[in-house]
């Protein structure tokens, strides 16, 4: 059974965000607009998402979304 993904995008700048925030952006692998990153679908991710929740864009289903 293939394990569940997430599909990240960073839509809204990084520019005046708190040190956090910008070091959980980097562990999603996001460092520009419009960068796109293929999570696995765990607690840990679902964390790392709700800190960037307001600059994010998250589909379910990575690569088949």
């Amino acid at each position: 059974m293939a394990q569940a993904t997430v599909r990240v995008k960073l839509i809204k700048s990084l520019i005046g965000s708190k040190e956090n925030q910008l070091a959980t952006a980097r562990a999603l692998g996001l460092r520009k607009i419009g960068d796109v990153s293929i999570q696995p679908d765990n607690a840990a991710t679902q964390g790392k998402i709700r800190v960037l929740a307001h600059l994010l864009e998250v589909k379910e289903g990575g690569a088949d979304a």
